[in-house]
């Protein structure tokens, strides 16, 4: 079905544009009119002045149909291209079926089934009925960016109640400004039950990231931003640097994502959602490099731009540039897709590293090791993992005499050192030396097909260390194009710790800077049937026998650690491995 987008009397020649209109029945009890409409027929010209279409004949453009067999198909690069090359008007009745498909192949919630979102409703407000009194928004949402876009007071009461089911259902939503602006772009195409099961796709999406969920993701994506802007928009960062010597950049750039969403007209946005559904978050990075890049030219063309009147706050300048942008949708999302060396590897790449350097920034002091707060406590295991860890763990509990806080707090600062998107899922015991036996061949059974993994080990000596694991064990399988297997496997998120008697983090020692370190600060993992080693380079950081009962563990250039127990020799009193739940 097609959202309420037009069907006054007062818009009737822009209504007869379109090729048809499917109105939900029972979506009309919510919607009394269009939902970017105003009730009042004087705001008429004012709430669709950015709807313009050109006379003369309209290209030919790809349907609904087309594009669902492509995706049935596996041709995703195929809709890929459609999506970005396909102009549909921003009426077109096309994305009422488009958009919640594109959204639902990234759902992966098995209970997602018809009526489930109703039930939800009555479950947090204990009856369906829209109520007429405000509903108090989720700590997640950020009052001062809830854009309505054009949406009636309904309109905005139902976009309330979709964002607060969803922080119900999804607990681990702790800082997520940009999902309310999405939630009423949904609206204008779709149904409120069809909005949430999207936004529920986009949420719990494993393979690509659409929406930030906690403050540090947002935080990362802001920095990787402005990472990827200084090399692919050097001009520009510099010129505004130069222009305003006493402004970080970082001011700048922690509004990226609102150019766009608060910035640019509606139309241009209809478009890039067109794609972002499908792709990604890359494609607003694409997009926040073009708007750069025209903004800079404007300044030296345009007086209105010139130092003068923007040096005082760039920020505020580019979003109302955006809200004028001097560009086609067509145009800027041709300019966005012609960036070069703007692959999701590369993309990727940055990301892991600016959260691995901004995480080990904040967990440890600089020299001392010193545990401080982390950012990502905001994600920690659920009340019920926690107790199970700490049922199961042999290696947490370091002396059994105790208290369960020491316990606690040791998971806690394990857990702020992981990788903020691996902070969304539940930790599971996948093996134990004390129920499962020492063998590396039971080890190689239980755990090599899960990534990434926490080992932990338990001494005779009750010192407790390990590895966060980035890739899977089977890996030690995989051979070259010469046939051979290779040596070493893993990425730099691997990292090394230590829990008792220290408390210390040892992340790869790529993350400080870009200058090549050579092949010996790659040596992350390796493994056979006879040892597991993690770190290498003039050392190993751990080593573990074929019974898992001996190990050693010294210095080593990968992580820049010291052995992490005194004697460098040590026998293995617990081994246990974790993996999570969901991944």
């Amino acid at each position: 079905m097609v959202g309420k987008v037009l069907g006054i009397k007062d818009l009737e020649q822009f209504s007869s544009r379109r090729s048809s209109v499917y109105v939900d029945p029972e979506c009309d009890k919510f919607f009394e009119l269009p939902l970017f409409i105003a009730a009042s027929s004087n705001d008429i010209t004012t709430k669709c002045q950015c709807f313009q279409f050109s006379p003369g004949k309209e290209p030919a453009l790809r349907s609904y149909t087309e594009i669902q067999q492509l995706l049935q198909q596996g041709k995703k690069r195929d809709v890929k291209n459609i999506l970005r090359e396909n102009s549909w008007p921003i009426n077109s009745p096309i994305r009422s079926q488009l958009w919640p498909m594109l959204c639902g192949q990234h759902q992966t919630k098995e209970h997602m089934l018809d009526g489930f979102y109703w039930e939800m409703v009555h479950q947090v407000f204990g009856t369906t009925e829209l109520s007429e009194k405000p509903i108090m928004l989720p700590a997640f949402v950020d009052a001062t960016h809830c854009l309505p876009y054009h949406l009636t007071s309904t309109g905005r009461a139902v976009a309330d109640r979709i964002v607060n089911v969803l922080g119900y259902d999804c607990p681990d939503i702790t800082y997520s400004p940009v999902l309310y602006p999405i939630t009423s772009i949904l609206l204008h195409f779709m149904s409120e039950e069809e909005a949430y099961v999207c936004l529920a796709g986009l949420v719990g999406s494993k393979e690509k990231v659409f929406i930030n969920q906690t403050k540090l993701q947002h935080e990362v994506t802001w920095k990787t931003v402005m990472q990827i802007a200084k090399k692919h928009t050097k001009s520009a960062t510099s010129y505004f640097q130069r222009i305003c010597p006493g402004l970080k950049l970082e001011r700048v750039f922690m509004d990226w994502c609102w150019w766009i969403l608060a910035g640019l007209p509606f139309q241009h946005l209809v478009r890039i959602m067109d794609c972002y559904f499908h792709e990604g978050i890359k494609v607003l990075y694409r997009v926040a490099l073009v708007i750069l890049n025209l903004f800079h030219k404007e300044c030296q063309s345009n007086n209105e731009w010139s130092p003068d009147n923007i040096k005082n706050d760039i920020g505020n300048a580019l979003i109302k540039f955006c809200k004028k942008i001097p560009v086609s949708p067509a145009k800027l999302l041709h300019a966005a897709f012609s960036i070069r060396g703007l692959s999701t590897q590369y993309i990727s790449r940055i990301f892991i590293k600016t959260e691995m350097l901004l995480k080990s920034r904040s967990v440890l002091t600089s020299g001392s090791k010193q545990l401080i707060k982390s950012r990502s406590s905001d994600n920690l295991p659920t009340s019920q993992s926690q107790v199970n860890i700490q049922m199961m763990s042999h290696t947490l509990t370091i002396r059994e005499k105790l208290h369960s806080e020491s316990c606690r707090n040791l998971l806690f600062t394990l857990w702020s050192w992981l990788p903020v998107r691996i902070t969304m899922y539940q930790p599971v015991l996948l093996y134990t030396t004390e129920e499962h036996g020492c063998s590396l061949t039971t080890f190689y059974v239980r755990v090599e097909q899960h990534e990434p993994t926490l080992l932990m080990i338990k001494t005779c000596n009750n010192e407790v260390f390990g590895a966060y694991c980035s890739s899977r064990w089977f890996e030690r399988n995989v051979k070259d194009d010469k046939g051979q297997r290779q040596a070493y496997f893993g990425t730099g998120e691997t990292f090394l710790f230590s829990l008792y008697p220290e408390r210390a983090k040892y992340p790869w020692v790529g993350i400080e800077g870009d200058k090549d370190l050579g092949h010996s600060s790659e040596l992350f993992m390796a493994a056979d049937s006879k040892m597991i080693t993690i770190g290498g380079g003039e050392g190993q950081a751990i080593w573990m026998d074929e019974n898992i009962r001996f190990g050693k563990t010294d210095s080593c250039k990968t992580f820049n650690n010291p052995p992490l127990c005194p004697s460098g020799d040590f026998e293995i009193r617990v081994l246990e491995v974790y993996g999570f739940v969901g991944i």
